[in-house]
């Protein structure tokens, strides 16, 4: 079960849940390419050890676990994914 970044997050974009992260699994980075490009961060499902770290260092709490994620965000699944091409 990986975790999603959902909603909150769009035109936040905090990168607390970045620093948080022992995988590095959350993009784009701020020095990343595309980082000014896409409205909100990503959890890559593959690279995510299902820790939870990024979810309290979230100052938006946009950050859910794939089984808590309420269903009007349940889109964000995908998009998660479709961000790394899974």
């Amino acid at each position: 079960m990986a975790y999603i970044i959902a909603e909150p997050c769009i035109g936040t974009k905090d990168t607390a849940c970045v620093d948080a992260c022992p995988v590095d699994c959350i993009h784009p980075k701020k020095d990343e390419d595309g980082f000014a490009e896409v409205d909100q961060l990503f959890i890559d499902p593959v690279e995510c050890i299902d820790c939870g770290a990024c979810v309290p260092a979230c100052p938006v709490s946009a950050i859910f676990a794939q089984d808590d994620l309420p269903e009007k965000w349940a889109h964000f699944t995908e998009k998660n994914a479709a961000h790394f091409g899974r």
